[in-house]
């Protein structure tokens, strides 16, 4: 995300690891923008945990086994990918870079991996999809609008994106006090591209997080498939067709 602004500091340091990216992006982003992307919710326990959790997986060496030629292509719904590894959806990438999306689309197709873009994309479905070929999936809310639905999947289709992963864990947004402290919304220059023509592109500053107030006008809280981690609620959602379930903690509490 951070584009450009990494050849401004190439000079001065080299990365070495991934984790040095949170610490360059704290120094060039503005506070309420690096506070978004880096926060979780309330006491932020999920968060940490989604964190640790990657210590927890271990490699098991085996020994005398001819590793000359390494093979870690996969498939996801059929898709053929390079890695097991896919770009999740993150919102607002604009906010880091004028790129934004663009930027995450072109290296997700050079690394030949899948894209998920967000609802809240400050890039449109047709903009991504302009950027050249690639394997690309769309994040979608249930919103109370059920005709602003099909129209977002209809684009989508109509985009070349080959997958819906639809968010069932958010009938209200966590209560992240970082942007609350910051009366986080989005900057004026930016809108959600995806939601232009629809009454939905503005987000509002309001008293506490004008993201906050957004996501309690929009989305459906009547559909909530929360306890998603549950397998029994798995076999429910089978039932409607889910063919592939991500189980996923939406930046951690």
């Amino acid at each position: 995300l951070l584009g450009g602004h990494l050849r401004e500091i190439s000079a001065e340091m080299e990365i070495t690891n991934v984790s040095e990216y949170e610490e360059i992006a704290k120094k060039k982003l503005p506070k309420m923008v690096y506070d978004y992307y880096a926060s979780g919710a309330e006491d932020q326990w999920s968060l940490r945990e989604n964190i640790e959790a990657f210590s927890r997986i271990l490699f098991r060496p085996r020994i005398l086994i001819d590793v000359s030629r390494i093979d870690m292509t996969t498939t996801v719904l059929g898709f053929n990918i390079s890695m097991p590894i896919m770009i999740a959806p993150t919102a607002m990438q604009k906010m880091a870079h004028p790129e934004g999306e663009y930027a995450t689309a072109r290296a997700a197709s050079a690394a030949g991996t899948i894209m998920t873009l967000s609802s809240w994309a400050t890039s449109s479905v047709e903009e991504v999809a302009s950027t050249g070929p690639g394997i690309r999936f769309f994040q979608l809310y249930v919103y109370k609008d059920r005709n602003v639905v099909a129209q977002l999947v209809k684009r989508a289709e109509r985009a070349g994106f080959k997958a819906i992963a639809l968010t069932v864990d958010t009938p209200r947004l966590g209560r992240r006090e970082a942007d609350i402290k910051n009366r986080f919304t989005l900057p004026p220059f930016l809108t959600l591209k995806n939601f232009e023509g629809l009454n939905l592109g503005k987000m509002d500053k309001a008293a506490d997080s004008g993201l906050a107030s957004y996501v309690a006008g929009q989305i459906d809280r009547s559909l909530s498939w929360k306890g998603c981690q549950v397998a029994s609620n798995n076999h429910y959602h089978a039932n409607f067709g889910e063919t592939c379930h991500d189980c996923g903690r939406h930046k951690g509490g």
